[in-house]
């Protein structure tokens, strides 16, 4: 079971909801390679507000994904495309089924 897990909510600039959705399908390839990263979500929550939550099975692999290129090119990509910057949240995973 993985046991570490980071949340990060994204809030989209107006009329870039579109360039959000293509940036984390990218993603969701990107993090094929990372072999540390057990899942990769990306997810849209309502209009123009979106997520992404992902696992691992230890702190070195969440540790090489925030450090990998999914974060950096999240952080290049932050003030073109979100009103925000990007809220990162670890958390530790408890139970699942």
């Amino acid at each position: 079971m993985a046991k570490y897990a980071l949340y990060v909510s994204l809030k989209a600039k107006p009329g870039k909801e579109k360039d959000v959705e293509a940036f984390l399908k990218q993603g969701a390839e990107m993090s094929k390679k990372e072999t540390g990263t057990v899942n990769w979500y990306g997810l849209k929550e309502d209009e123009g507000n979106y997520s992404v939550f992902d696992t691992f099975n230890d702190e070195a692999g969440r540790d090489a994904h925030l450090n990998g290129d999914i974060a950096k090119a999240l952080m290049a990509k932050a003030s073109e495309l979100f009103a925000s910057p990007p809220q990162i949240h670890k958390i530790n995973i408890l139970a699942d089924k």
